[in-house]
C-alpha cells in the first residue's frame, strides 16, 4: 500500500541530484531475492521500494521508468486478475494483488502480486501502462539495494488470531526527503513500530515504538500496527498521518521518531469500529487539502485537513461504533475499492472488486 507527500517544487529540485547520486552509489546490479511482494512506494527518479513481508526487508529497485512528458490521465483494465492469471499460468483465484503504486515519473501503475496463497506464494511485480498494457517487471539484472529490519517478528510467531506476525513486519511504506518510512510490527514489547531508513540504504536501526489511544476500545495500545499512512506537512513540520484497524486516525511528528524511543501519537479522529483502512492519500482541491481513505467495510472517506494542526487528542472511549474528532464524508459512488493511489493532481487509480470474481483497474476523478 505507496504513499506520496505534498512537497514544493523547490524540494523536488533539491532532491534530484541526491537521488541520482543514490542510484550511482547505493544500488548494485543483480537479482533481488524478494520472498514476498507486499507494500509498494515510489521515490523520485523511478525508484521502486518493495516491502518484503516474508524476509522483513525493504528493497529499492531502479525501474528505469522515467518517461518525460505529461503524466497519464487514464488507466483502465477490465478483469485485471484474469490477465495476471494468464501471464502467471494460474487460475484467477490463485492471484492476489497486495498493493499498487503509481510511478510519478511516468504515470505507470505497479502492482505487487502473489502467485498462490499462504507462505508458499511466489512474488511478482507487474506494470500497467496508460495504454492498459499489462506486463511483468522482471526482478532480474536490475540495480537494487536491500535493507533488512533488525528486530522483526520471528517467522513462526503468531498473534491472538493465530496470524503470522512476520506478515505484519511491513504494513506500509513511504518515501520523503531522502528517507524511507516503514510501518509494521517489531519483536519488542511495544511491538507497533515506525522506522526511518536513510536512502541510499545504510544501517537500519530498531525504529520507534509507537503508542496510541484507541477510542473504540477505550484503551491505549502498543501492539497494533499502523495499517496505512501518508506523509503530510502540518505548519511546516512533516508528520505521518496514520490509520489503524477499527479505525483511529493518528498523527506523528517525524522529528519525534528517534531510534529506540517510545512515542505517543495524537489521535485526531475515531472513524468507526469493525473496519480496516486499506490505503490513504492526500490531495488538494479548490485550495483545500483532503485525506482520502479506502476501507474494507466503511467505504471511501474524505476528510478535510482544516484544523488538523490544533486537533486535540482523543483520550476518552468512543462506544457503539461511533465517530469523533475530524469529520468525514463517505464517497458513495466509489464502491468495492480495495486499492487506491493518486495518479496525478486530478485523478486517482483504484482497484475495484466487483464481488463476482473480477478485479478492475480504473481511473476516477478525485472527489
Amino acid at each position: 500500500m505507496s504513499r506520496i507527500a505534498l512537497v514544493t517544487s523547490v524540494a523536488l529540485v533539491l532532491l534530484v541530484p541526491a537521488v541520482h547520486a543514490g542510484v550511482d552509489a547505493g544500488l548494485k546490479k543483480g537479482t533481488p531475492d524478494v520472498k514476498g511482494a507486499g507494500p509498494l512506494a515510489f521515490g523520485p527518479d523511478g525508484i521502486l521500494f518493495i516491502g518484503d513481508t516474508q524476509s522483513a526487508a525493504v528493497f529499492a529497485v531502479a525501474t528505469n521508468d522515467t518517461r518525460s512528458g505529461p503524466a497519464a490521465s487514464k488507466v483502465e483494465v477490465k478483469n485485471l486478475n484474469q490477465q495476471l492469471a494468464g501471464l502467471l499460468g494460474v487460475e484467477p483465484r490463485d492471484v492476489q494483488i497486495n498493493d499498487l503504486a503509481v510511478n510519478p515519473a511516468s504515470g505507470n501503475v505497479y502492482l505487487a502480486v502473489s502467485r498462490g496463497r499462504g507462505p508458499d506464494a511466489q512474488p511478482a511485480i507487474f506494470r500497467v501502462g496508460s495504454n492498459g498494457k499489462v506486463s511483468q517487471f522482471e526482478l532480474k539484472d536490475v540495480p537494487f539495494a536491500r535493507a533488512e529490519l533488525p528486530n522483526a517478528p520471528d517467522p513462526e510467531a503468531t498473534g491472538r488470531r493465530n496470524e503470522r506476525l512476520r506478515t505484519q513486519s511491513i504494513t506500509d511504506l513511504a518515501y520523503v526527503d531522502g528517507r524511507v518510512f516503514v510501518a509494521g510490527l517489531s519483536n519488542e514489547e511495544f511491538a507497533s513500530n515506525l522506522r526511518s531508513i536513510p536512502f541510499p540504504f545504510s544501517k537500519v536501526d530498531e525504529g520507534t515504538s509507537v503508542e496510541i489511544y484507541h477510542g473504540a476500545h477505550g484503551a491505549f495500545e502498543t501492539r497494533s500496527p499502523v495499517r496505512t499512512f501518508v506523509p503530510y506537512d502540518i505548519t511546516g513540520e512533516t508528520h505521518l498521518v496514520a490509520a489503524y484497524t477499527c479505525t483511529p486516525l493518528v498523527k506523528f511528528p517525524v522529528a519525534d521518531l528517534k531510534p529506540g524511543s517510545k512515542v505517543k501519537g495524537t489521535t485526531i479522529a475515531e472513524l468507526g469500529n469493525r473496519n480496516q483502512p486499506l490505503d490513504i492519500v492526500v490531495y488538494q482541491k479548490g485550495g483545500q487539502d483532503y485525506l482520502l481513505i479506502a476501507n474494507n467495510s466503511r467505504g471511501i472517506m474524505k476528510l478535510s485537513t482544516d484544523g488538523i494542526e490544533d486537533a486535540e487528542s482523543i483520550e476518552e472511549p468512543v462506544r457503539g461504533g461511533g465517530t469523533a474528532g475530524l469529520k468525514y464524508q463517505t464517497i458513495d459512488e466509489w464502491q468495492g475499492v480495495v486499492q487506491l493511489d493518486k495518479l496525478n493532481d486530478e485523478y486517482a487509480v483504484v482497484l475495484i472488486d466487483d464481488r463476482e470474481g473480477g478485479l478492475h483497474l480504473q481511473t476516477v476523478p478525485l472527489p
